[in-house]
């Protein structure tokens, strides 16, 4: 299978340049370049519901970091 190229990567400083969360800088925490995506880190977050686990005993509400479009992000700095 073929590698997909990107124009960013993991660790860069990035800016979101359009959508609901234009004007928001974060660290890309992951690129899925097969999906067309990046998770930044504090520019969309969700909110998730889990359970309780053996390692998470409270379980109950937690919030991630959502993933933006690649063609959204442009790099900074």
């Amino acid at each position: 299978m073929a590698r997909i190229k990107t124009h960013v990567k993991k660790g860069d400083e990035v800016e979101v340049i359009s959508g609901n969360h234009k004007g928001k800088r974060g660290t890309v925490l992951l690129v899925k370049a097969a999906k067309g995506q990046v998770i930044v880190e504090g520019v969309r977050p969700l909110t998730k519901a889990t359970r309780p686990t053996e390692t998470d005993q409270t379980g109950g509400l937690k919030t991630i970091d959502g993933p933006v479009h690649i063609s959204n992000v442009k790099k900074t700095g």
